[in-house]
Order: structure tokens, then sequence, then C-alpha cells
């Protein structure tokens, strides 16, 4: 079995994890924060940043695998994976310039982060129901 395409968008995501996880640390480091955030709003944000990506991101990454593993062309699996990357990208960044507030970024990053989830449970439900 050959998962080579959900293995691309695993190895994004997780590049980009190492991206969020960087960006906490530097600021733990500024702030001589090492555990918690000691009412810090800036460090609060990064922190909140990462622990969404990690609530959603592994099992949306799971998810995308097994379609794959199932036999969900290709096409279909790079739409989904596009749109979650850019998804969290926007999360991210809208989290962050929002200050923790509404921001058209967060919105549409977590919009499109449960438009890939509900699409893939969507895909992998039809897929045992064909089998």
């Amino acid at each position: 079995m050959s998962l080579v395409v959900s293995g691309l968008y695993i190895s994004i995501c997780a590049l980009l994890l190492v991206v969020l996880t960087f960006r906490v640390i530097k600021l733990r480091r500024k702030h001589k924060i090492g555990v918690g955030t000691n009412d810090n709003r800036e460090l609060l944000l990064a922190t909140r940043v990462h622990g969404n990506y990690l609530e959603n991101a592994p099992i949306i990454l799971l998810l995308l695998a097994v379609a794959e593993a199932n036999g969900l062309a290709a096409v279909y699996l790079h739409c989904f994976g596009t749109v979650l990357v850019v998804a969290r990208l926007s999360h991210a960044i809208g989290l962050t310039q929002g200050d923790g507030g509404y921001h058209i970024g967060r919105f549409w990053g977590t919009l499109m982060t449960w438009a890939v989830l509900v699409g893939l449970c969507i895909v992998n439900i039809s897929q045992f129901i064909m089998a």
C-alpha cells in the first residue's frame, strides 16, 4: 500500500507544526516562561494557535490517509490536502492577527477545516458502504 499523496500533506503539516512549535519556544525564551503563559497575551495566543492545530490536523490527516488507502483518486486527495493546508495557515494567521477575536482568516480557516473534516468522513463512510 502506497500513501504517497497523504504522505505529502502529512509532511507539509508536520513542517507547519515545527513552525508553530518554534514560535511558542521563542516566546517562552523571550519572556522567560517555562510552563503555562504567566498571563502573557502573546504567549497565550501562540499556545492556542499551536494547540488548536494539534486538536484538528492529526485526525484529518488520518482520514486523508485512510481515504487514500481505500483508493480515493489522487485529484480529490490533493483537493482535500490543499484546502487543509490553506485552512490551517489561515486559522493560525487569523487567530494571531485578530488577537484572539474575530478575524476573517480565523473564520475561513475554521470553516475550511470543518469542511475537509466532514468531507473526508463522508468519503470514508461512503467507501465502507460501497465495499
